[in-house]
């Protein structure tokens, strides 16, 4: 009987601090080896946010590999949540309101996939030419546009869309929603901050998304964000399963 080929991923990722920022309080990994990509977005202001950006990043690199998807989310949760609350101590060290930071991370060991997130910080897969968000936004605008109170297009631009419902550091017991996924070859995954996704319509990000080379795609995506004014940090990661 005769097996399906393996699927092989390559990547690309690409951070700017925006047009209006004075510091990028994104963070990200890409570890294709590891099958292992995220993206984290600060909040809290100079010294904090990218501080628990930077701690999310720095503590998922380092979780030894397991073969099993199950083992390695598993891992992956509990390393979240022990980052969790060490920006809650330090938070209350530190003396300060609020310290934290959405996350979205996508996990693949061949066809198989995870989603895990807090926050708005997104995972998209474009499969076929359709785009399709893998993750769903845990924010005020959101719970508005699911009770049918709110359009799409009037989130983007409503007054509190920065307000997230989850975030690591907010409360005491994280919460993470997962979506497990089946990969395809030819599937293109995108993770991103909210600073992209609330300058380009998705719509715009499809037709980016098509190009062959990674590289040429996140440099594209950022740069469209940026010839919107970018008012916020821009981070993308292309993922394109082969």
């Amino acid at each position: 009987m005769a097996h399906a080929p393996a699927i092989t991923y390559q990547s690309a990722s690409y951070s700017h601090v925006g047009m209006v920022r004075q510091i990028n309080e994104d963070a990200f990994l890409e570890l294709p080896g590891a099958g292992l990509w995220v993206v984290a977005d600060g909040m809290g202001g100079h010294a904090a946010g990218d501080y628990v950006s930077s701690l999310i990043v720095d503590s998922l690199r380092v979780i030894p590999p397991s073969d099993s998807l199950a083992i390695y989310t598993t891992a992956l949760r509990m390393r979240l949540a022990e980052v969790n609350a060490a920006v809650r101590e330090e938070t209350a060290n530190r003396g300060v309101a609020m310290m934290g930071s959405t996350v979205v991370l996508m996990a693949v060991r061949g066809a198989e996939g995870v989603c895990l997130w807090a926050g708005d910080s997104r995972l998209y897969r474009l499969r076929d030419g359709q785009l399709e968000g893998i993750s769903r936004d845990h924010s005020y605008v959101q719970d508005l546009q699911d009770s049918g109170l709110l359009s799409e297009a009037e989130a983007r631009v409503h007054p509190r869309a920065n307000i997230v419902t989850r975030a690591i550091g907010v409360e005491a017991h994280l919460e993470l929603s997962m979506v497990p996924f089946q990969v395809l070859p030819g599937d293109t995954y995108l993770l991103c901050s909210d600073g992209l996704n609330k300058t380009a319509e998705d719509a715009e990000i499809r037709d980016v998304l098509v190009h062959a080379d990674p590289y040429d795609v996140v440099r594209s995506l950022v740069h469209l964000g940026l010839t919107r004014g970018a008012p916020d940090n821009i981070t993308a990661i292309v993922v394109k399963a082969t």
